[in-house]
């Protein structure tokens, strides 16, 4: 009867997520388009806050009760199927061009930042156990609360240029119908909730069917919860390449990327140390490779082909049964 429910639970949470990513984009790209802001920006920045909503949630919440497993391969799973899934299926479905701005600033910042998590998350292996706690001794690292105010003031700065940006950008808003400045944010408001409680009655109900079918908690976190919690990004996408707004479905999946490594780990890891396993040093190592393969299919060409987003899509199977057998 349980198992049941979870189902049921399950199916109401995905309607939440495309009808809530269907309100979002709409509101989003008005708002946009009234105050002259690229579709781009807006991608980087409400939608990607907005969508990667349920990620800070899980993340933090499985920090506070010592689930590191799944704090820190929540946020390397959602960013290998942000880049490999949603930005493949949206290529598969439509060939994305990449606009140069995130092409010379933002994918270089979130492979850099990526980076930096390597450093930290390796740092056990180089300076040893003394600086690890007792507690997560047989780990090859921790995330401190000091890295974690680093990755906060990184992402600080990040969001502050990002909106210098904007402003300076404002004649290129993108052409979408008018809408009425309250029925924007009624959109943006509603959408976003309905993102937010659909993305954790899935991730919640998801998680207690694969556990109840034996699966360890850092196959989840790499699996259910992190695909889970990507859900808003994938149908925001979809439903914004559907809508003809590439720039925002490009910038929402390097948006939520970035906001993943910064803001997530920064929250979580400033509020409770988080330990990193072996697995997870080298999720990350593979994540910066991802990274680079997809920054060289997007710079090829100035877009994204429909056979590399299969290729994207094919890698991330590969990646899923890696995970599994590990």
């Amino acid at each position: 009867m349980q198992l049941l429910l979870n189902v049921v639970l399950l199916i109401v949470g995905f309607a939440a997520l495309i009808k809530g990513a269907d309100w979002f984009v709409e509101g989003s790209a008005a708002l946009a388009a009234r105050f002259k802001v690229p579709g781009v920006v807006i991608g980087l920045t409400i939608v990607a806050m907005g969508t990667s909503a349920p990620e800070l949630a899980v993340s933090t919440s499985a920090a506070i009760a010592g689930s590191n497993a799944i704090a820190v391969s929540n946020v390397l799973g959602s960013n290998f199927f942000n880049l490999l899934v949603v930005l493949g299926v949206c290529a598969v479905l439509s060939p994305m061009s990449v606009e140069e701005g995130i092409m010379r600033r933002d994918f270089p910042l979130s492979i850099a930042f990526t980076l930096l998590l390597a450093v930290f998350t390796g740092g056990g292996l180089l300076i040893g156990s003394r600086a690890i706690p007792a507690r997560l001794a047989d780990e090859v690292g921790a995330l401190r609360w000091w890295m974690g105010l680093i990755l906060l003031a990184l992402f600080i700065c990040y969001l502050a240029f990002t909106v210098k940006t904007a402003l300076k950008n404002r004649a290129e808003g993108e052409a979408v119908k008018d809408m009425p400045m309250w029925k924007c944010l009624v959109l943006i408001a509603v959408g976003v909730t309905a993102i937010i409680i659909g993305g954790q009655l899935v991730v919640n109900n998801a998680k207690a069917i694969a556990l109840a079918c034996g699966m360890t908690e850092t196959l989840v976190g790499l699996t259910i919860v992190a695909i889970g919690t990507s859900l808003p990004e994938l149908v925001t996408s979809v439903v914004a390449s559907s809508k003809g707004q590439n720039g925002m479905a490009v910038g929402n999946v390097v948006g939520s990327n970035i906001f993943n490594l910064l803001l997530i780990l920064g929250v979580s890891s400033s509020i409770h140390g988080i330990s990193v396993s072996m697995e997870s040093l080298l999720d990350t190592l593979l994540l910066i490779a991802v990274s680079v393969l997809i920054y060289i299919f997007a710079k090829t060409g100035k877009k994204i082909s429909r056979a590399e987003g299969a290729v994207m899509v094919l890698i991330y199977a590969a990646y899923t049964v890696f995970a599994i057998i590990r």
